[in-house]
């Protein structure tokens, strides 16, 4: 039986050391003794936005994804789609690949650049990499050591091939600073828990200072994720089980990366700013609700971190003009549409505040549906107003990088002060970044981040004194609270 370990990383690179030691280098398989095939330059293919599209049976995360996958098969998909790099698993206990799968996509496709990917860690591995065929070598970063590292990405250079170098963490981009690495990438699947976060490419992309190609690796389903990575800086996408299972969706992820690679700047602020905060203490605050100048300026002067303005029938209604008159005030601005009958004018308008930059994002608070959100407006999120177990699966139906769950109204989309049922919080935690609405005011802040540690806390009517116009008294007891909360813990 395997051993049980909380790292599968680690689990699958001593596993494939100790079978090397028993087996020798390639595991039983006759590699030529020289290269045969000339090596294909990736770097020339990556100067425009490219797909590097997975070859693999199985993974750790998700089991059997097509056991019975022929990788020429699959390869000559690949590139009749376009694409022009094509990766493939030869790890065996794992991912059930094989260096012959390499060996064989290369033969009979020579015009495709072919990264091997597996969990390599010696000289003897990249020579092996190099005679069976391969144009790019994965080195993962977390499984080396600085001078294990240093020795095979200069190694592989000087062999003719590409490192591409695989970064999980802080102590992978310091372990690589001095090296700049030419080919970064960043995957957004936690491989300790196989949790995906897709904003964890984006946060680790800020602390890179070297210029890479970037290559944006996991959790990549269609045009929209290919749309956000492109948005904030990632050149190329590596991707796996969607494109093994559907090569249908190739088209429209390229689509998607090449409209965010050439995407408005100022698209990236929303996701940035909440990603350029990292892993501090406390949680991102959004004050939401907010009609008028004293209140908006009185709420960042206290420390929200976000501002929100709702555009529906309600007495917190606010306005265009109003937001044109903020525009000094430096903060994150957020359009709440609460749009129960799908009026598609006010979707216009908010989506013109957010190319005139009034709003950084739109929170979708209606009865969207997750494959239209992205057409109506981007950056966005959604919120989901939680009455089941079902809805709570719903959450993961959008494809936004967070979900802000609310309390469930028959007839009312949020500032109901309702809490959301503690349970259905759990629930939520449990596969999502907490983001959490409803029901929360001064008076029992202190319990709702003992109990669920949420990422950001949305306040509306918690903090009013009628709707529309905030109580600065509670305001400030609100940001007291979280504060005294956080210095006791």
């Amino acid at each position: 039986m395997e051993e049980r370990c909380e790292d599968i990383r680690l689990a699958i690179f001593n596993r494939r050391r100790r079978r090397i030691e028993s087996e020798g280098q390639s595991l039983g398989i006759d590699i030529p003794i020289d290269r045969i095939l000339p090596a294909v330059d990736a770097m020339g293919i990556l100067e425009e936005p490219s797909l590097i599209c997975e070859i693999k049976r199985s993974s750790p995360s998700k089991g059997v994804i097509s056991g019975d996958l022929d990788p020429v098969a699959q390869a000559g998909i690949y590139h009749e789609k376009g694409v022009r790099i094509v990766s493939v698993l030869t790890e065996e206990d794992y991912f059930n690949g094989s260096l012959k799968d390499l060996m064989d996509v290369k033969e009979a496709y020579p015009d495709l650049s072919v990264l091997r990917k597996d969990f390599l860690y010696c000289r003897e591995d990249i020579d092996i990499s190099f005679r069976a065929g391969a144009d790019l070598v994965l080195l993962i970063a977390s499984l080396l050591t600085v001078s294990e590292i240093t020795d095979l990405y200069e190694y592989t250079l000087s062999k003719g091939m590409t490192p591409l170098v695989e970064l999980h963490g802080d102590d992978d981009i310091v372990k690589v600073r001095d090296l700049k690495p030419l080919l970064t990438g960043i995957n957004c699947r936690n491989l300790k828990n196989f949790t995906i976060d897709r904003l964890f490419p984006i946060r680790q992309k800020q602390k890179i200072d070297w210029d890479p190609i970037l290559v944006y690796e996991s959790g990549i389903w269609g045009e929209e994720d290919a749309y956000l990575a492109g948005n904030h800086g990632f050149q190329a996408l590596l991707i796996g089980e969607s494109v093994v299972r559907d090569p249908k969706r190739i088209p429209q992820i390229i689509t998607g990366l090449q409209g965010g690679v050439r995407s408005d700047e100022g698209q990236k602020r929303f996701w940035e700013t909440i990603t350029a905060r990292g892993k501090l203490s406390y949680p991102l605050v959004k004050i939401c609700g907010i009609t008028n100048r004293a209140d908006a300026e009185y709420a960042v002067e206290l420390g929200a971190d976000i501002l929100g303005f709702i555009f529906a029938d309600s007495p917190r209604e606010t306005s265009k003009e109003l937001l044109k008159t903020l525009d000094d005030i430096d903060v994150l601005k957020v359009a709440v549409v609460v749009n129960a009958h799908r009026d598609t004018r006010r979707y216009e308008k908010v989506r013109q505040l957010l190319e005139e930059g009034s709003i950084d994002a739109i929170q979708f608070h209606g009865e969207e549906d997750p494959e239209r959100c992205f057409r109506l407006g981007f950056p966005y999120y959604k919120a989901v107003r939680l009455k089941d177990r079902k809805s709570v699966e719903s959450m993961g139906e959008y494809h936004a990088p967070r979900v802000l769950i609310d309390a469930y109204h028959p007839t009312q989309h949020g500032g109901t002060g309702k809490q959301i049922d503690a349970e259905l919080v759990e629930a939520a935690a449990e596969k999502h970044h907490l983001w959490l609405a409803g029901g929360i005011e001064p008076e029992n802040i202190a319990d709702l981040l003992k109990r669920f540690e949420p990422e950001l806390i949305d306040i509306s009517s918690g903090v009013e004194a009628f709707p529309g116009k905030k109580d600065h008294m509670r305001l400030k007891m609100l940001f007291e609270e979280i504060e005294g909360y956080y210095e006791h813990k």
